[in-house]
């Protein structure tokens, strides 16, 4: 049996709120959660519950109350995310850990072509032929999720939603990475789209990736998942 990729061991998350006494707000409580290659592991549960929390912190925006979160590169070191220095993080979100969050933040005015570019140009670094490449393949992503060649040499935040999730989900996946968390990726696309979506998280998969991800749309979350995991159980009763 495969080594589990990423583990969450006793993993809790408390918000405090201070601009109310310091009250503060359980989400989690003893979370247990592993993931090997080559699974999908979808998140259900209802709006509210925590489900884009739990992504947070397996990529380090959040930060965990307690617990352990384990990210065994292959052929690398294991890395605790809880305890893990920035420069670690760095390194883990560059070659380990790809995040399609519900947003899409890049450079104002830096053209749509080079903001998917930009992972495999920056493993290119000065390489002519290496970003020629890079190009190359940020062409074959926007052609695959259908962003009209008119707009690759405009900046994302003139798109619309749709096209701006597009573009999100090709900078975050142009990179095959060995774990990827993704947070409803189809919620403003299309049905063409959705089923391009569904297809590279199919080929994900198939390579050896683990995925971990969150699906507003029943369908599409039956039509990847491996295995399912409902988020009220790990909710805190604190």
């Amino acid at each position: 049996m495969n080594r589990p990729l990423l583990q969450l061991q006793g993993v809790a998350k408390r918000f405090t709120l201070h601009h109310q006494n310091q009250l503060s707000l359980p989400v989690f409580d003893g979370v247990e959660l592993s993931v090997s290659p080559g699974e999908c592991v979808v998140l259900d549960g209802a709006s509210g519950l925590g489900k884009s929390t739990l992504l947070k912190l397996i990529y380090a925006n959040y930060s965990a109350s307690a617990g352990r979160i384990t990210v065994h590169p292959p052929g690398g070191e294991a890395v605790d995310v809880t305890a893990a220095t920035p420069r670690e993080l760095v390194r883990l979100r560059r070659d380990t850990i790809g995040y399609v969050s519900q947003f899409l933040r890049v450079i104002p005015r830096v053209p749509a072509l080079d903001v998917v570019a930009e992972p495999l140009a920056e493993d290119a670094g000065d390489d002519a032929a290496g970003l020629a490449a890079a190009r190359a393949e940020a062409r074959r992503w926007l052609e695959r999720l259908r962003i009209p060649e008119r707009l690759w040499h405009l900046p994302p935040a003139t798109f619309s939603g749709g096209e701006q999730q597009r573009i999100n989900i090709a900078r975050n996946m142009i990179k095959p990475k060995p774990l990827l968390l993704l947070d409803e990726p189809t919620a403003s696309l299309d049905a063409a789209n959705t089923r391009t979506v569904i297809e590279l998280i199919r080929e994900a998969t198939a390579r050896g990736a683990a995925l971990v991800g969150i699906f507003h749309d029943a369908e599409v979350g039956a039509a990847v998942a491996t295995r399912r995991v409902n988020v009220a159980d790990f909710r805190s009763v604190a």
